[in-house]
């Protein structure tokens, strides 16, 4: 069964606040693995990451978590399909923070290749039995018979096997004779063309034990020939037009020319066998031999210049010459058997191999970054040579960082950049680019129109003004000396209340409740709206504005949020009850997954209410059932649906204790130019929402995507 990657972050209430370095170790870990030090996320588990398709970073530049909930009917796609939220603290611009992990390294590169002997590079002894190398092979030196593969180990790499299904046809090298560790090696390595049956040799390359060469033939491909790869292989149409040579020629020289224990060596040898159609039993695979963790494996041309100091195909020459390739790799694996695992581990080859990408990136980036853009000097680089952040570690694994945006956001020479000058422009790009791309961040703009102070600060208000009127309720009317106290224990059964006061205008007393969280102030209207309170029947009705028309909308498009999915408000509770006690008493629900206890951000006490998470929506549906009329300790509990995820709620506490009054003379005085702006952001937030389905739409399975607001 096809195991499916997936992020479990079951985080509620005040937990759901995450730092900069948190998403930082989500994005290192997903796109890196445990490579690079990358390590599971603290605060999450990604399941099965190696099935990653990829990490897709979505950036809505100027924007915050005040937009997303000021235009929340407009994120229509956005709110459905992402079922994790979280407030992230405020930080620089998320691309620059990317490079922000560095210390100081000093790889040298000397006459032995890369491996040098300062302590920066070789890996200290206590560290080795961590290495791939050493688990694999143990620390002693052994002979050529322990570097084998066994015969699980070839069908495990897809070495061509006697009797196999995929092998019939197949020419045995029938060199069958017991293998001893002085058995002669033979480096063998092939060109292949893509002919329209497959994969098919046209070159092919044989040396001995001192790498004097034996064999090196051209080869007739036995059907047409539809891409000759001649960048690679080398090999044209005009070099195959005389050649007469077929693939059952080569299949006889190489029997006659084996001993019978030969042991062939290549780099990915599998590959050459397949295109051979040859079955050997024998074979060391240096691809395998310098084993890394994760199945990566190492090319051939770092290791040849990294252990043996050659450097091997070369940009200026026409495609790889397989002799030189075989040579290599028949040298490589005798360097491995002489020196022993321990002396290969010391070369820290992940280290050499990081340092190697570090220069080439600080070289690209010398040259590609683009004149006046700044972003170094923001960055305030160190020295190119140091320990690889974020993004040169994902190019260093091969991985290369795709960042599209407007001009001015592109980071460095390292990311494909794209200057175009609209959000459609960026989308029509990342639907090409971005499935391409093993990481991506694409960043989308409001535009430096919306960045001004007072258009933000207005926005802030009306949100706040909003979430204040939703938070409230009125009710009345009472009879001239009601008993306040009963009123407040009444609607206090609904939740915590922030205040409490009567309003005198009206012929009759009515009182105005605000309620801490929204759940609260809705239990209050659907319970007690038309309930006898305090000796009167009364209504319960939330203030009438014209912000409040769309309420009913709101509150039923909150009730349906995938985040709220499975998760019940619960209010009424005695605050003598500890969390143990609630934990105790709410045990008996079925497929409770966790509690949440929201708490008073200043004193530490718990409220009068919880949200209950399930694992099933039906179970959460029958524990609303259950619970409604639940008598808990003498006090009657009321529930319903949740409304408000705890970043929500966190945010609103802090909305509500802010200074309310601050500076509300200067959004009068532009309130209509704040209109205007509003209706326009209206459209072009609806807009983007339209563009993140379409690019979320565009990704592969296990694909894993954030969506940032990283605020102003």
């Amino acid at each position: 069964q096809e195991k499916s990657c997936h992020l479990s972050a079951a985080l509620l209430g005040e937990d759901s606040e995450i730092s900069q370095d948190q998403l930082y170790e989500l994005l290192k870990y997903a796109a890196l693995g445990k490579c690079h030090n990358a390590a599971q996320p603290s605060w999450c588990h990604i399941y099965h990451q190696s099935h990653l398709a990829g990490v897709v970073v979505v950036v809505l530049q100027e924007m915050s978590q005040l937009h997303f909930y000021r235009f929340y009917l407009q994120f229509k796609h956005l709110r459905k399909v992402f079922r994790h939220r979280f407030t992230l603290a405020p930080s620089a611009n998320f691309p620059v923070s990317l490079y922000r992990e560095r210390t100081n390294l000093k790889p040298q590169n000397t006459p032995q290749g890369l491996a040098s002997s300062s302590s920066e590079c070789i890996t200290k002894s206590s560290d080795l039995k961590c290495d791939p190398i050493i688990q694999r092979y143990g620390g002693k030196k052994q002979g050529l018979t322990s570097y084998t593969l066994t015969l699980e180990e070839q069908k495990k790499n897809d070495y061509p096997i006697e009797g196999s299904p995929g092998c019939k046809g197949y020419i045995s090298t029938e060199c069958d004779q017991q293998r001893t560790d002085s058995s002669p090696l033979f480096g063998l390595d092939c060109e292949m063309c893509l002919t329209a049956k497959g994969n098919e040799v046209t070159r092919v390359s044989l040396v001995d034990a001192q790498g004097q060469c034996l064999l090196n033939e051209l080869v007739k491909p036995e059907s047409t020939v539809v891409n000759y790869r001649t960048r690679f292989s080398g090999i044209t149409k005009k070099m195959l037009l005389p050649v007469k040579t077929r693939l059952s020629d080569i299949q006889t020289r190489l029997k006659k020319m084996l001993p019978l224990d030969a042991v062939l060596v290549g780099h990915s040898l599998n590959s050459d066998l397949q295109a051979l159609e040859m079955i050997h039993p024998s074979v060391i695979d240096t691809s395998l031999l310098f084993a890394r963790s994760e199945g990566r494996r190492f090319k051939l041309k770092f290791l040849a210049k990294a252990v043996l100091g050659k450097e091997i195909q070369c940009e200026q020459k026409l495609g790889h010459d397989p002799t030189e390739d075989a040579r290599a790799a028949l040298e490589l694996a005798q360097f491995f058997i002489e020196q022993g695992p321990t002396k290969v581990a010391e070369l820290n080859l992940e280290m050499l191999l990081t340092a190697e990408k570090l220069a080439e990136v600080s070289q690209n980036k010398a040259v590609l970054q683009p004149q006046g853009c700044g972003f170094q000097e923001q960055l305030n680089e160190p020295p190119p040579l140091s320990k690889p952040c974020f993004l040169d570690c994902l190019q260093v694994t091969g991985q290369k960082p795709l960042l599209l945006g407007r001009q001015g956001l592109d980071s460095s020479g390292l990311c494909q950049s794209n200057l175009s000058t609209s959000n459609k422009q960026i989308l029509q790009r990342a639907l090409e680019d971005v499935p391409l791309s093993k990481f991506s961040i694409v960043q989308f703009s409001l535009g430096p129109e919306y960045l001004a102070s007072h258009l933000h600060a207005g926005l802030y208000e009306k949100v706040r003004s909003k979430l204040t009127d939703m938070l409230t309720i009125y009710a009345g009317p009472f009879e001239e000396n009601f008993c306040m106290k009963s009123v407040k224990k009444e609607f206090g059964r609904c939740g915590p209340i922030q205040s409490l006061t009567v309003v005198t205008e009206t012929f009759q007393p009515f009182v105005c409740i605000q309620y801490e969280v929204l759940e609260a102030a809705q239990l209050a209207v659907e319970s007690l709206n038309g309930a006898e309170v305090a000796g009167s029947f009364i209504k319960v009705q939330r203030p009438v504005t014209a912000a409040m028309l769309d309420c009913n909308v709101l509150i039923k498009e909150l009730e349906l949020d995938v985040e709220n999915e499975g998760v019940i408000y619960v209010a009424g509770l005695k605050k003598s009850l500890t969390e143990t006690d609630l934990q105790e008493e709410f045990s008996q629900l079925k497929d409770l997954e966790t509690m949440f206890l929201p708490k008073d951000l200043q004193s530490g006490k718990h409220r009068n209410c919880c949200f209950l998470k399930f694992h099933k929506t039906q179970s959460a549906v029958d524990a609303l059932e259950a619970i409604n009329g639940w008598t808990m300790k003498g006090s009657q509990l009321r529930s319903r649906s949740a409304l408000a995820p705890g970043h929500l709620w966190r945010w609103i506490w802090q909305m509500n204790h802010s200074n309310k009054k601050q500076g509300n003379h200067i959004f009068y005085e532009k309130m209509e130019q704040l209109s205007n702006s509003e209706q326009d952001l209206r459209k072009k937030v609806k807009k983007l929402d339209h563009y993140i389905k379409k690019l979320y739409r565009s990704l592969q399975n296990n694909t894993l995507c954030v969506v940032l607001f990283p605020g102003v």
